[in-house]
């Protein structure tokens, strides 16, 4: 296995304009990400995404906006040190591209980053398998948050 990468598309059937904002809006992004999301959908902007209760134990992870062009495509690094600014070789590269299609919006999403890390290989493993599980169960959350929506295509 490469470890390079994680790649997946999903067709969403609402316009480009719907999706690209529940997938940077932080008041949607936590109906079907985190349990937390607090930031600016602003390039350069600093903020944190939290999984769990802050008062009963939490995973807190600091992100930073790279590139927002809306309805187009919206993109972040995570995983940094708390101590450091976001960067390639001590963060990963989050990137949501819509492209319309028919009437829909095909949202192609990738993560890289992962052997730029310098971890070990145990770790570098470790760390893609978490994210590759974690990708999977989240991402498919997407089109059903949009349905419920009640907005059409």
């Amino acid at each position: 296995m490469e470890f390079g990468s994680i790649e997946r598309e999903i067709y969403i059937e609402a316009a480009p304009e719907i999706v690209f904002d529940v997938v940077s809006n932080p008041e949607h992004v936590r109906e079907w990400w985190p349990d937390e999301a607090l930031y600016e959908p602003a390039p350069g902007a600093i903020g944190e995404i939290v999984f769990g209760d802050r008062d009963t134990g939490s995973k807190v992870v600091r992100l930073t906006v790279v590139d927002v062009q809306p309805p187009r495509s919206f993109s972040f690094r995570w995983t940094h040190p708390a101590d450091a600014v976001a960067a390639d070789g001590n963060s990963l590269l989050v990137t949501f591209e819509l492209i319309p299609s028919g009437a829909g919006t095909l949202l192609s999403f990738r993560e890289t980053g992962f052997r730029e890390m310098g971890w070990e290989v145990a770790v570098l493993e470790e760390q893609y398998r978490d994210h590759v599980t974690g990708w999977d169960y989240f991402l498919p959350r997407i089109a059903p948050y949009i349905a419920a929506l009640g907005v059409r295509p």
